[in-house]
């Protein structure tokens, strides 16, 4: 998504260009995340000539809360406080994260009072 943001619309062999080399990725495997991307609605593809290029339809914005929601529903049942948990303990929070943290839990816990 990162390819088709920064410059589309982008034929499977753009973004493979791109993308492949440092992802270690081959042209199906390029070719699979398209079809899902589209399957999703998150990107579009036209035809041109005998290729496809393809454009996204989200905004970056709107894809990542597409994907944090679906996270959070499958892994964590849709509750915030064991995704929370479960990155703190496999990852140390550093005292910048957790402040970040309590302000964020502070002024949620303001809007609802």
């Amino acid at each position: 998504m990162e390819v088709l943001w920064r410059s589309s619309p982008r034929s499977a062999e753009d973004i493979l260009a791109e993308v492949g080399p440092q992802q270690g990725w081959q042209e199906g495997t390029v070719k699979s995340l398209l079809n899902r991307l589209l399957k999703k609605k998150a990107v579009k593809a036209e035809r041109d000539g005998r290729r496809y290029l393809y454009a996204p339809r989200l905004t970056r914005e709107q894809y990542v809360s597409q994907e944090s929601k679906g996270l959070l529903d499958r892994l964590f049942g849709g509750r915030v406080a064991p995704l929370v948990a479960h990155f703190s303990e496999q990852r140390k929070l550093s005292k910048k994260d957790i402040a970040e943290l309590k302000k964020l839990l502070q002024e949620l816990d303001d809007e609802q009072s």
